[in-house]
């Protein structure tokens, strides 16, 4: 991208990163090794994580080449931790097609897995040998700190109270770090300096947490149509989102008792009802709203004291981030 020229557009770089999936060829066999990846790999996506390593990369350079396998190494990172997680949860579906586990069987979908995470270190080694020790410390503690989180989160079906501290824990680690690295990763191949990048990380980790809260609250006052999922899922499976575990801090007396009884109901149409009646009455909506402005308004302080760009080349990654928020109900 020559010198001067306006930075790229969201949707050049979700190209980008579409036309690398769509050229990538991996052996022929064994095929039920490989296959499983294209075909994993194909489902579609936003592409966010990626794209937001090649909006910070151009944020501080406009060449951003060398980001393009860093990048698609956070994508085909991502796409693993899918890919197991359906295994987890014994998901049937994976963006409106049959999960790798229902397609092929569970041996299958964990072996390629696990060559898919291999496949994202190996698209890190074309990094910059200056900068690979610190972008690999980076992506390590990342994968690590994911793996927590899910961990976590599966520790949780089997509590019976978690704290609101505990929960934004959880989604600290299981979704925003990954957003976190994506932009720390791409500022430092741009040339960002180490104070920058943390930045921008933290901008990142931020707006994975105002993204979780909103994702929390519209799965019960969603509108279907714009959502993209079922509304009220959270609630039939007794999820412990931000709402419910500040609803059960809140309800008193006969809203506690009421409110135990709905979970453990088996009519999930009126489960769903009431247990949606008592976070209106109980205020959680507006609490998880507040909580949610709060970390926007911290991630984009962190972006607004990054000194060395124009504002101008801000204004990619904050309409990036805006976009997050309008799937309003």
């Amino acid at each position: 991208m020559p010198a001067g020229k306006p930075m790229y557009q969201i949707s050049e770089l979700q190209q980008i990163i579409n036309e690398q999936i769509s050229s990538k060829r991996y052996p022929v066999t064994p095929k039920e090794l490989y296959e499983p990846i294209t075909y994993m790999m194909g489902l579609g996506g936003k592409r966010m994580r990626p794209a937001l390593l090649l909006i910070a990369c151009n944020l501080f350079s406009d060449d951003i080449s060398a980001a393009v396998d860093p990048a698609m190494a956070i994508e085909v990172f991502h796409n693993f931790t899918l890919l197991h997680d359906d295994i987890m949860d014994l998901a049937p579906l994976r963006r409106g097609n049959q999960t790798v586990h229902k397609k092929w069987n569970t041996n299958v979908a964990i072996l390629s897995g696990d060559v898919m995470l291999v496949e994202a270190y190996k698209l890190l080694t074309s990094i910059n040998p200056a900068l690979l020790p610190d972008i690999l410390t980076i992506f390590n503690r990342t994968a690590v700190e994911v793996c927590e989180g899910q961990q976590i989160d599966m520790d949780f079906e089997k509590q019976e109270h978690v704290s609101i501290e505990q929960y934004l824990e959880m989604i600290r680690l299981k979704t925003s770090v990954l957003l976190g690295a994506s932009l720390k990763i791409g500022a430092l191949l741009g040339g960002a300096t180490s104070a920058d990048a943390k930045l921008l990380y933290d901008f990142g980790v931020n707006m994975g947490l105002a993204f979780q809260l909103q994702d929390d609250i519209l799965d019960v006052y969603g509108d279907p149509a714009k959502f993209g999922k079922q509304i009220g899922g959270d609630i039939i499976s007794n999820k412990k989102t931000f709402l419910l575990i500040k609803a059960r801090q809140l309800a008193l007396g006969d809203d506690a008792a009421s409110l135990q009884k709905w979970l453990t109901s088996s009519d999930l149409e009126a489960k769903v009802s009431a247990v949606t009646a008592l976070f209106t009455k109980l205020g959680v909506r507006q609490l998880a709203e507040a909580e949610m402005e709060r970390f926007a308004e911290q991630g984009f302080a962190s972006l607004g004291q990054i000194g060395s760009v124009p504002e101008t080349r801000k204004e990619l990654l904050r309409s990036f981030a805006n976009r997050l928020f309008v799937r309003e109900s």
